[in-house]
Formats: structure tokens, sequence, C-alpha cells
């Protein structure tokens, strides 16, 4: 015999997993790498987000993240060559400068990002991120770090009329 007054929980993780598409990941496309981080984010835009934004909002804010990487690397790449001449006499100690500056890099990208997403990209079911991935072959144990594009889930509002 059922019970009528029981209340029995669906799992729907599932349903919205199916829902959501694949996130597309723009890697950085520089000469220069400096702890994972490239000097240069590919700024064409993807075949994925035809319908879905302007082409030219998505190449703004990859210039604008260009922008603080160009601002930053130039420090960065000096504080790094200082700190490989100087590891040997400082016990490593000189490298830390490098380490917070690459660190400020990451926090400034992510703020710019924090921005773009609460004034646009989520108001369009996007979200823009600053992530670490595995480099392309899967062998390889190095890591960079990607901007992904995750398309946000799709919520069902009911409203009484």
């Amino acid at each position: 015999m059922t019970d009528f007054d029981a209340i029995y929980v669906e799992d729907l993780t599932e349903e919205v997993n199916s829902l959501t598409e694949e996130p597309i990941v723009v890697r950085g496309i520089g000469e220069i790498t400096i702890f994972g981080l490239s000097n240069r984010f590919n700024t064409e835009f993807p075949s994925q987000l035809i319908s879905k934004i302007a082409p030219e909002e998505f190449s703004a804010t990859l210039s604008r993240v260009n922008a603080i990487l160009k601002k930053n690397l130039p420090i960065n790449i000096k504080w790094l060559c200082f700190g490989c001449c100087c590891c040997l006499c400082s016990l490593g100690l000189s490298m830390w400068p490098v380490i917070c500056l690459s660190k400020r890099t990451q926090s400034q990208i992510n703020k710019l990002l924090d921005w773009e997403n609460n004034n646009l990209y989520h108001k369009l079911g996007l979200h823009f991120s600053l992530k670490r991935m595995n480099c392309d072959n899967n062998t390889n144990s190095m890591l960079e770090y990607v901007l992904l594009l995750e398309f946000l889930p799709k919520i069902a509002i009911y409203r009484p009329d």
C-alpha cells in the first residue's frame, strides 16, 4: 500500500547537467607564460556563442583581460629574471616577489571578470572565470590558466497569475 502523505525528493542533478552545454575554453596564445598565466588570450569569437552574445562584447572583455596582462607582464619578467639570478644566494626567497605579482595579476583578472559577469554575462546566462587546467595533452602534468565561459542552467520560475 502506498503512503499518500509521504514526500519523495527527486534527484534533478542529472537533468540539470544534461540541459547545460559544454563550457567554452579560451586558451592563452601568447609567447610568454609565467607560472601558467599566458601574456595574451585568444580573442577569436567561438561559434558556440552565436546568438547568445555580440562578438563585440566578447572581444571587448578579452581585450580588457589582455590589457591587464600587457600592463603587468613586463614587471613580472623583470622580477623573474632578478629572482633567477639571486635564487642561489637567497635560498629561493628572491622568487617570492614574482609569485606575489602573479597572484596579484590573477586577482585583477578575477575582479574584472566578476564585474563583467555581474553587469553583462549573468544576464545572458553565461559565466566567465579564470581556471587552472591541464595543458592540451593529457599525458602532460603541466597546468595553465584558461578563461572558461560556462553556460548557466535555465531555471523555470513559476509566477501565478
